[in-house]
Order: structure tokens, then sequence, then C-alpha cells
């Protein structure tokens, strides 16, 4: 029978076509991936077995992608309000140090000295911090309690919704009022608008002059739950108990010189707690810009780690694709000899057997892509403070496919080539 007569079955029409020389490359592997899809259409459940390892593994690529991307939007738009002008010192304890009970502390002459001896600077102002329990009549809750002055709903962005912030009249004068934070009005049951009530903070009597906006929860704990009293009335509350410890937070007018004001203040400092040369600095200077990048590392760092883990799913996936093409190989070894007997080339059927694997790998990356995406948009909806903007990077979906057709490519060579390394005579005769 010669390879140039004309088939009158359709298949065998369409294996002639494929074996012709005249036929050019890209009519092979055409032919060669509408063989592909009707091999998958006739084993449609043995093919969504084989891809559920592909399918797991883009899923669970563009899911966490979609989380963590949207966990960096929403750590961004937290420290937005901080500004980029906006630089925070706190004091550091070495291990070493704490183990010897020497605890460093920032004091108010610390943040004289650098508010009149700085240059720069736009805005400063003191911050304590206290934990403390308030109460309303038969209601109490436990809270944050913040110390500091008019100057700090500009540098930290907590703004009075109701009523009015701290005052620098209520800072000298040490008068016992408060702004409190929705969470803290929810708490003590307190009617919507709280301004001219009284609570007790640690038994001391404080009048409610402010009611903070709301600004919901970061990493899980809450933004509302917190007091703002007037510096000086904190301190006086605190007593001499124990040496108060504080932040310090300024802005400055030109970002080109803060690196020029760290230095100073560095100096300043490192010589107001003698220091020597040798001693590294017992207070740490950090920007908003600073503390976004760490957490932006951190993030970019699990985003890698997670990669590497729910990329074992695809190489399993691979691997599970293999073996069903493998056994493929064995079950089409009659239809193999059929196409090299009517002179398909060793490349035809490489071709073939290859673009079925690489199909059958896209065809779970994109399903895994649909999955990937609901998921992430669920996980999103479940999770307080979620940006309903955020989104899966165009990376991410390359990734994802790119290394569901990597893995086809891969894991389809070797059923690819021994299917085109048979025998024709030898499969002929295979039953």
């Amino acid at each position: 029978m010669s390879a140039s007569r004309p088939a009158t079955n359709p298949k065998a029409k369409r294996l002639q076509n494929l074996a012709g020389s005249r036929y050019p490359l890209w009519f092979a592997a055409s032919e060669g991936a509408r063989a592909a899809l009707g091999s998958i259409r006739a084993h449609s459940f043995r093919s969504f077995l084989t891809t559920l390892g592909i399918v797991i593994g883009v899923a669970s690529v563009i899911a966490m992608v979609s989380i963590i991307q949207g966990l960096s939007v929403t750590i961004g738009q937290q420290f937005e309000g901080l500004g980029s002008n906006g630089v925070t010192i706190s004091s550091f304890t070495s291990r070493e140090n704490w183990m010897q009970g020497r605890i460093a502390r920032l004091t108010q002459s610390d943040y004289d000295l650098i508010r009149y001896r700085v240059d720069g600077l736009e805005s400063i102002t003191p911050i304590m911090q206290a934990n403390g329990q308030v109460r309303s009549g038969s209601k109490a809750t436990a809270t944050q309690v913040v110390g500091s002055t008019y100057v700090y709903q500009d540098v930290a962005q907590y703004f009075a919704e109701n009523g009015r912030f701290v005052s620098d009249s209520d800072n000298e004068t040490r008068r016992r009022v408060a702004v409190i934070g929705e969470q803290v009005r929810e708490d003590l049951s307190l009617p919507e608008d709280p301004i001219g009530q009284f609570i007790q903070l640690n038994g001391e009597w404080l009048k409610i002059i402010g009611l903070l906006e709301p600004k919901g929860e970061i990493f899980g704990q809450s933004q509302d739950n917190q007091v703002i009293v007037p510096f000086n009335t904190l301190a006086s509350l605190q007593g001499n108990r124990r040496q108060p410890d504080m932040w310090i937070r300024f802005t400055v007018r030109d970002l080109s010189e803060l690196d020029n004001i760290n230095a100073t203040i560095t100096r300043l400092l490192r010589s107001a707690h003698n220091l020597d040369e040798d001693e590294e600095d017992d207070f740490r200077i950090q920007t908003a810009q600073q503390l976004q990048d760490t957490f932006e590392s951190i993030l970019n760092t699990v985003t890698i780690v997670m990669s590497g883990i729910v990329g074992i799913s695809l190489l399993v996936g691979g691997i599970g694709i293999m073996n069903i093409m493998l056994v493929s190989v064995t079950e089409r070894t009659r239809e193999i000899g059929i196409c090299k007997a009517i002179g398909a080339k060793r490349h035809h059927i490489l071709l073939q057997f290859l673009l079925e694997a690489l199909v059958l790998c896209l065809l779970g990356g994109f399903i895994g892509l649909v999955f990937g995406y609901g998921i992430g948009a669920l996980a999103a909806s479940l999770i307080p403070g979620f940006p309903a903007d955020a989104y899966t990077p165009w990376w991410a979906v390359a990734l994802a496919i790119g290394f569901s057709a990597f893995v086809g490519v891969v894991f389809g060579m070797l059923p690819a080539a021994k299917a085109a390394n048979l025998d024709p005579i030898s499969s002929l005769r295979y039953e």
C-alpha cells in the first residue's frame, strides 16, 4: 500500500495528512493538538484526575499571591497616614544589657534636647503608652492609654470625629480630660455622642472631650481601643513609681535633610547617654517608609517560600501526567504503528504526545487560575479591613501558567520519546 494513496477513513486520512512531508510543521502541530483534545475528551474523567495536581498547585499560587498582595496594600494604607516625613525615636535595650538590668529609656530631657537643639523639624511630640482599665458605671474594659500633645493628631493621623482633640493648654495644666476610641465607647455602652461624660482610668476620673474617627484593625489589633490623654496628665497619673519611658515622634520640613537630622539626633543622644564609641545605640530611629519596607520585605520572603512549597504540588501533578501518558502510549501502541506504517515520521509522533501532555497541563493551569481567583476573593471577603481592590499581579499569572507549560513539556518528553521510538512492525502486532 503506497503512502500517497488517498485514505477513505477520516481518522486515517488525518493521520496520512499528518504524515505527509508536503505539509508544514504548523499543520502537524495543529493536527497533533486536535488529536490531543480528542484523546482528552475520550477519557475526560481520567484527564481531570490527571490534571488535579496542576489545578491545586496553580490555584494555591494565585490565591496565596492574591492574599499577600492585598495584605501588602493594607499595610501600605496604614503607613500612608504616617507620612513619608514622619520619624519615630524609641528606646532599645540589647539582650546583654537587659540581662544586666540596664534598661534603656528616653526621657523628658532627651525630648527637650532634640526639640531645642535640632534644626529642620516641622513638629515634634512626646508619646507615653500604658495599659489601663477604664470604667463607666458598671461597665469596664482594658484599653491602651496614650499620653501626648496636640501635635499627636498630625504625626499619628488620629483625629476627633466628635468634640475636640487634647490641646496644649490641657497638657500644660495637666487637665483630666480624654479622647476615646470607638471601641472604648462601645465597650462602656456610652452614647453615640459621649462628649461631657466621665470615665475612670485606674481609679482617676477623666472627662471625655472627643471621640476619635474609627480606624479599624491592623494585624488583628484594634486601633480604636485606646484612650488619649495629655502627656503631662498621664505622667502625673503614673506618679513616681517608676522612671517613665517615652517615644519621640517628629516630622521634618525637607526630606532631603532627613539623613543629616538623623545623624545630628544620633550624636546628641549618644552624648547625652554617655555611650562609648564601641557601644551600640540604646535607641532606634525609624521612618514610616523604613517600617513599610521592612514589612514588604517580610511579605516578599513569605511569597517566595510559599511559592516553593506549592510548586511541589505542580511537580507531583507533572509526575501524574507522565504516568498517565506512559499508560496512554501503551494503550495506543497499535495506533502509533499505523501512523508509522502510512509514513508518519518520528518527530510527528513525538510532537503529538508532547502536545497532549502540554494541553493537559495548560487546561489544569487555566482551571486552577479560575479557582485561585475565587479562593482569593472569598478569603478577602472574610478578612476584616481587606481592600476590595486587591488584585493578582500579571507576573503571578504568567508564572503559574508558564510553570504549568514547563511541567507539561518536561514530564511529557519521556512518554513522547517512548512513543516516537516504537518499532512500527512490533506496534502493529501489539494486542
